[in-house]
């Protein structure tokens, strides 16, 4: 089971009052987490393999909330429609289903960026399986050109620049020069040709499942509008996990869009 670290000013803040740490102590036990530490600043909880919603303060929050009563039922999310595609190529049977969304105004401060890093890292590792049922990507619009296509091509013939190496390689040298691609290589075993997300000017976004491109950046604190691609192997899953990311975000302002 993973365990995360919750920002505690930032989950009362959602939550609505703040909570004297016997109450929380109690209450966190009684919506089946077990709570392993909390200070002024920090909860740190064990969360179930069953509610991958309550990875995110913003997930935790609005089911603790609900639970002690101070913001009771469903929450209504708003969906605006993009007018903007994904294409998803016949190709990509080795990793065929994605769900997609950008999400608009969005104020990314470094907390938030903090945020969002930890429940992509704890959401892939445990409701993606580490990375083999789904994964996840996040991608400031501003260097995205749409429509969007999902395709997979074989490695030798693709280029890119990965993020986080000094210089751009051949996509088949990402398994021994990135870390990410070392260490997920198992997931991809077999493959012959690997799915990527390419922009409308034939721009690399991301190789999956190892890592975004340098090309497309990464989220920073002047990022304001995002593109999410969930990828895997069940669509259910891929759904589950975007509906996770987009309410994160509508719980921290922005305004959610399909694509």
């Amino acid at each position: 089971m993973p365990s995360v670290t919750l920002n505690r000013k930032v989950f009362e803040k959602l939550v609505g009052k703040k909570i004297p740490d016997e109450k929380l102590k109690e209450r966190i036990s009684y919506i089946g987490t077990d709570l392993e530490s909390l200070d002024a600043n920090e909860i740190n909880v064990e969360i179930f393999p069953n509610r991958p919603d309550l990875l995110s303060e913003q997930g935790f929050a609005r089911a603790f909330s609900s639970f002690i009563g101070v913001k009771t039922g469903l929450r209504k999310y708003t969906i605006k429609k993009s007018g903007k595609q994904v294409i998803v190529d016949p190709s990509v049977s080795m990793r065929p289903y994605t769900a997609c969304a950008i999400v608009k105004n969005v104020k990314f401060t470094d907390e938030c960026i903090k945020e969002v890093m930890q429940i992509q890292e704890k959401l892939a590792m445990t409701h993606g399986r580490n990375r083999k049922k789904s994964a996840y990507g996040i991608y400031p619009t501003k260097n995205v050109n749409f429509p969007l296509k999902y395709i997979a091509k074989d490695p030798k013939t693709v280029e890119f620049w990965p993020l986080g190496l000094p210089k751009p390689i051949r996509a088949d040298d990402v398994e021994e020069l990135h870390p990410k691609g070392r260490e997920y290589k198992w997931v991809a075993e077999g493959w012959k040709k690997y799915p990527f997300f390419i922009d409308a000017e034939n721009n690399i976004m991301c190789m999956l499942p190892y890592t975004n491109s340098n090309d497309t950046g990464k989220v920073d604190e002047s990022t304001t509008e995002v593109f999410i691609e969930c990828t895997g192997i069940d669509f259910k899953n891929v759904s589950v996990a975007l509906n996770i990311f987009v309410t994160m975000l509508a719980d921290m302002g922005g305004e959610i869009y399909s694509l």
